[in-house]
């Protein structure tokens, strides 16, 4: 066999683990208390928090993703160890809904304490070239660490600049500290982000749920919900709906001593803007269920469109960068959905109906439309 056949064997043998499975659970509850605080505190000071901390939790979370991808937790060591990350990230979780007032310091020590596990199962087992890569980049994740965990003791208009600094540290540390020695397996990373948009995607069908609890069930409620799970089914058409196979090629098809920075920018940068906006959608969703025959205020309106204008922004970067095609439609859909907010002002239920729409014409259009050009993952 020759060693291209033998690597492509040994990569599609590395899928992902019922304990990486196990350890995605404390995600979905991220991502409730993400969504929940949201809806809440809906308004600009609201969203920005809930970005910034998307944006600290998500450089980790996926650094987990990459850590399994190189360190297969086949041994009670490492086993252990992911139960550790998995408590540290489920003290961050318990401490979003306050992690700007009393409960900054445990999302800083949940931070400190899984950026420790990370390095450490890195370093100790992910083989020589990764231990080399983690050793580079250890220096810039201990800093937004540090950073994260002074923000959490810091007072409050501290805790903004910190944790600020802190977020700008892990967008910056490819360029900072070089990551090219890392070793991925297209099969295992492709199919570990697509569950991390499945978990997601779930958030937003809770959210229809939620915001159901307690109302009614009449025809209406029936109605408004099936038109909430009919939105999210096609953002899942939007992203899964060419399989994973040609992001695992274009991926695949990337030199090894590039690989890992386009799949930082496919799965880190793009991924961000993508999941961030499923959060803002689900919580606009909370919001619409029950009160569809009402008028949205401005905020409600503006979360629900600008949430799948960032899904569409984030999934066309993704496809930009892998090359996959198809870009040009996801940008109409950004403006077609603003477009939508003024519908949220006179009636929630229409500007529900119109978002459909623009998904379904966006699916439409590229399915009628000529196939996409071939092109070199960047």
């Amino acid at each position: 066999m020759s060693d291209t056949r033998r690597e492509s064997a040994a990569e599609s043998a590395v899928r992902v683990s019922t304990l990486e499975l196990f350890f995605d659970l404390v995600f979905v509850f991220t991502l409730t208390q993400l969504t929940r605080l949201l809806a809440d505190e809906l308004d600009w000071t609201g969203a920005a928090r809930v970005a910034l901390m998307l944006g600290i939790i998500l450089w980790m979370y996926g650094g987990f993703a990459w850590l399994t991808n190189a360190v297969i937790p086949n041994n009670r060591l490492r086993r252990t160890l992911m139960l550790v990350g998995m408590g540290g990230f489920l003290t961050i979780s318990l401490a979003i809904p306050d992690a700007f007032g009393d409960s900054g310091w445990a999302f800083g020590v949940g931070y400190f304490v899984v950026n420790a596990v990370h390095s450490g199962l890195f370093v100790l087992a992910g083989g020589p070239g990764s231990a080399r890569a983690m050793l580079r980049l250890a220096p810039v994740n201990l800093t937004s660490a540090t950073l994260v965990l002074a923000g959490g003791f810091a007072p409050d208009e501290w805790r903004w600049v910190l944790w600020g600094l802190a977020f700008a540290v892990c967008v910056a540390a490819p360029y900072l500290r070089p990551i090219g020695g890392f070793s991925i397996s297209p099969s295992h990373f492709v199919e570990r982000h697509g569950l991390v948009v499945i978990i997601a995607l779930g958030e937003s069908v809770v959210a229809i749920g939620v915001g159901a609890a307690g109302l009614d069930v009449d025809p209406a409620l029936v109605l408004v919900a099936a038109l909430g799970l009919t939105l999210s089914y096609l953002m899942w058409w939007v992203y899964f709906g060419d399989g994973d196979e040609a992001a695992e090629h274009a991926l695949a098809s990337v030199p090894e001593s590039r690989r890992a920075m386009v799949a930082m920018r496919a799965y880190g940068y793009a991924h961000f803007v993508l999941l961030l906006g499923i959060v803002v959608v689900a919580a606009g969703t909370k919001k619409v269920i029950g009160h569809a025959g009402d008028e949205l205020k401005l905020a409600e309106a503006v979360a629900l469109a600008s949430g799948l204008a960032l899904y569409l922004a984030g999934d066309a970067a993704f496809r930009r960068v892998l090359a996959l095609g198809k870009v040009e439609y996801r940008a109409a859909g950004v403006v077609l959905a603003l477009a939508t907010i003024p519908l949220g002002l006179v009636v929630a239920g229409w500007q529900l109906v119109a978002l459909v729409v623009v998904l379904l014409l966006v699916l439409a259009a590229e399915a009628r439309g000529p196939a996409p050009h071939t092109a070199k993952a960047r």
